[in-house]
Parts: structure tokens; sequence; C-alpha cells
């Protein structure tokens, strides 16, 4: 994306660190004054332009004028006006009619505050999920190339973070790139459903535009497929008190939430193999990891990742909390908690992919501790192996079961007590009951034997799921993030 988040210069107030350290230009602007206020300007002159169709004694001089003056919002107007009267759509409608004297009343119609209000909240949201899809779509193309990449490396798996049966690298990759595929569903759901309000009234009646019509029932019922038409959406929502469901932006912010979770465990994930020195985030040549400790290499950017993670999984609450306190056709207590928690949800997104986009695109791995932790656990793994190779050279299955267990022990004993290397092989070798040399054993610990269909599993995977999704989504490849601290 090639951009850069400008640090604002203002040092006596608090700025939220959502838009100078975390989200990108893009969605601030998305959330921005100017988006706000240009989309109501489109929304009244959309009113306009429908109330003309049907009948209404509206010039098309009248809408030119409005047209003239959608974009050049005359905010001193409309925040002088706002201290006298304290409503915030009356004074730009007020402000927008000192511009346009000859449009000045016909502008807002018939309509209702969350009109202008809620119909630019779907729309909002509506492209902040747009932008949120574009990168999350290039978070899950980087972790498809690196899946790929190191599909046939070996590593060990862990279960509880306990050593366990070796997978590879690209496997592993896999399951945080499944979780970000299902994130894509559960976001085009709730994309290609998002509905407009439409032109409800003060109770979702439509009253006011019945009585513009002069009871006219068949013009009101144009009013919202002609609405939805003009703002490139299906339709608008069947009824309404006067706003939306709240349910929907529930919805919106489970969504979020999702892709905050995936990233949260490809993120600590991450930074447990850092622990480990297996997998390394990407590191600047300048970059400062401690300012007492000059050698420290932290997963800082994985860990901001679950940090902003947190802070958007419990804002799911937000919405939820909002949704079952509105009462009967509308409260305003929800105003003031959206004003908050839906930009800022999007924005902390924002950052969540910027990071992750950073992170797995400049992901380091070291084959070489790889294969030397996978290979100090691996003769634990291989006693199936072993066992069977020794049934087949004329043992008995049962005896040696508990031969190797107590040799698995012994093994355990020298490696956690003693703090040397994992013996099993010499002890196996030393044992009359295992008809088997040295170098028999250590030819059987051939790394790649032991991953199963790891290797195929990525490429079924990849091919069958993943691919599909990059290939219908070709335009919108080759994002790149810049973090700014």
């Amino acid at each position: 994306m090639g951009f850069k988040k400008e640090i604002s210069m203002s040092t006596d107030r608090y700025t939220s660190p959502l838009s100078e350290r975390y989200a990108s230009k893009e969605m601030q602007y998305i959330f921005s004054q100017d988006m706000k206020f240009k989309t109501w300007r489109k929304l009244w002159i959309a009113l306009a332009e429908i109330e003309k169709e049907l009948g209404l004694n509206i010039t098309q001089e009248q809408i030119d004028e409005l047209k003239a003056h959608q974009d050049d919002i005359n905010y001193d107007v409309a925040k002088a006006r706002e201290k006298e009267v304290r409503h915030d759509v009356m004074s730009h409608v007020y402000a927008y009619g000192q511009q346009c004297p000859k449009a000045k009343g016909i502008i807002h119609l018939g309509a209702t505050s969350c009109y202008v209000g809620d119909n630019t909240d779907i729309i909002i949201m509506t492209e902040g999920l747009k932008l949120v899809r574009k990168k999350l779509v290039n978070v899950i193309y980087e972790l498809s190339k690196f899946a790929d990449k190191y599909k046939d490396q070996p590593t060990l798996g862990f279960t509880h973070f306990q050593p366990a049966q070796p997978t590879t690298v690209g496997k592993r990759a896999t399951l945080w790139l499944q979780d970000f595929t299902i994130d894509l569903e559960d976001l085009d759901y709730v994309l290609d459903n998002m509905k407009l309000l439409g032109s409800k009234g003060t109770t979702g009646t439509q009253a006011s535009f019945l009585e513009l019509f002069d009871g006219d029932l068949s013009k009101v019922d144009k009013l919202d497929p002609m609405l939805a038409e003009k703002l490139g959406f299906k339709g608008c929502m069947a009824v309404s008190g006067q706003t939306y469901s709240r349910k929907i932006d529930m919805k919106v912010i489970n969504v979020l939430a999702g892709i905050a979770s995936s990233a949260t465990k490809m993120a600590q994930d991450i930074r447990l193999l850092q622990h480990l020195k297996e997998v390394e985030e990407p590191f600047e040549k300048s970059q400062i990891g401690s300012s007492a400790m000059a050698y420290k290499r932290n997963p800082m950017r994985s860990e901001r990742i679950c940090s902003l993670a947190r802070y958007v999984i419990i804002d799911t609450l937000n919405p939820a909390i909002t949704e079952v306190s509105q009462w009967f056709e509308r409260t305003l207590d929800d105003s003031a908690n959206k004003r908050l928690s839906i930009p800022e949800g999007f924005l902390a997104t924002d950052g969540i992919l910027d990071l992750c986009l950073n992170v797995v695109d400049g992901l380091v791995v070291y084959p070489k501790v790889i294969e030397k932790r996978l290979m100090s656990e691996l003769p634990f793994m291989a006693t199936e192996n072993i066992m069977m190779d020794a049934v087949k050279a004329g043992g008995d299955r049962q005896e040696l079961h508990e031969r190797i267990r107590e040799l698995s022990m012994e093994a355990g004993k020298t490696v956690k007590v003693e703090g040397k290397d994992n013996n099993l092989l010499e002890l196996i070798a030393e044992d009359p009951a295992f008809p088997l040399s040295l170098e028999e054993l250590k030819a059987s610990m051939d790394p790649k034997k032991y991953v199963g269909c790891s290797a195929h599993q990525v490429e079924k995977f990849l091919s069958e799921v993943v691919d599909p999704i990059l290939d219908a989504n070709k335009d919108d490849l080759g994002v790149k993030a810049e973090i700014n601290v």
C-alpha cells in the first residue's frame, strides 16, 4: 500500500493511539468528519432527486445547487450553529442551506436525523469492511506463500506445548491460514447483507412521506428501493423504528473480533516460536529490543497484534449491550457509545491486519535450530517404528513395548535430570531385546518419515481452498503495510 501514518504535532491534548500509531490513513479517512458529512450531503441530494422523480415540487436547479456544494463543507457555520441549537443534523442542514439558498427549503424534506445519521453509519461500516476485506485477503496471500515455501520443512509438533508428533512449518501455517479464510467467509456474509436504513421517518412508519405524497402509498413504497439503488446497496431494511437494528453493529464488530482472534492465535504461536529461536518476526537493522538488554530481539509486533486484538474482542460487548438497551422505537443512549466503539473497532482491526502483513511478509525461519530440537525429541516419537522393526526381526511385541517404555523413561531422566543429550537410541542398541544396531536405528531417524501427509495437506488446502480465494481477488493483491512505530 505504501502509506505512512502521519503523526500529529499537537501535544497539549489527548490523541488516540489508534490514529497516531496504529491505523492506516485509508481507514482513518473512512471514519473522518469529511467522509461523514460528505455522505450526509450525498444522502440529502439522493433524497431530493427521488422526491423530484416521484413528483414533488423540486427543481433541477435546486438539485444542481446541492451538488455544487456537496464536498465544500462549511464547518465553521455548522459548528457555530450547533452551539446555539445543540443539534448536529439541523446545524448541518442550516450550514448547507447557507451555501444553497435556492435549495434551502427542500434539504432534509420529510426526513428525520437518522435518515442521514444511520444511513451514513451503514455506508461507512460497509466501506470499512471493504478495506478490512482487502487487507485480510492479502494476509491470506502472504501466509499461503509462506505455507507453500515451508510445506516440506519438518518441525517438532506440540500439544499442550509439550513435544508431540512432528509436523512441518508449512502445515502449521495452514492452521493460521484456515482461521483467516473462515473470517473471510464471515465477513463476506455480513458485507453481502448490509442494507441501508432507508427513509423510515421518526418511528419507522414513513408517516411524513405519506403526507408529502398526499397519501399515495405507491410512491412511498418506491422511496427505499430507489434510495438503495442510488447508493449502491441491494436494499433497505424492511422495517425499523427510528434507527436500524443495533444487531447490525453486533454482527459487524463480531466479524472484526473473529479476525482479531485469528491474528492472536498466529501471533502467540510466533511469540512462542521466537522464544524457541525457530521462527522470528522481522527485526530492522537499527531496531532496539530492550533499553537494558542490548542483545534482545523481542517479538514486539506480534505482541502488539495480541494487545490490539484483545481490545477488539472486548469491544464486542459494546454493541451487544447497546442493542439490548434500545427501548421501543429508539433511545439515544446508543449514540455516544457508537461514536467510540464502532470507529475504534475498525481502526484497531486495521492496525492488526497491517501488523499481520508486516510480520508474515518478513517472517524468518531457522531450519538448523528447528532440526536440532526435532532431532533431540525424535527418538521418542520413533519408538513405535523401532518396535515394529524389532518385531519384524523376530521380537515379541508385548515384551518390546514394556522394555522400550522403561528405556524411554531412563533416557528422559538423562535429559531432564542430568542435562545430557537424548541417549534413547544408544540404550536401545545396547539392549539385547532389540536386534537392531545403532547404525540401523540412526538410519530410521529421517524426520520426513514422521510428518505424515503434511506436505500433501498443505498442497491440497492451498489448491482447493486458498487459490480460489486469491483467483477471485486478484485485483486486491499486493497490499504492503508500513508500520509507523
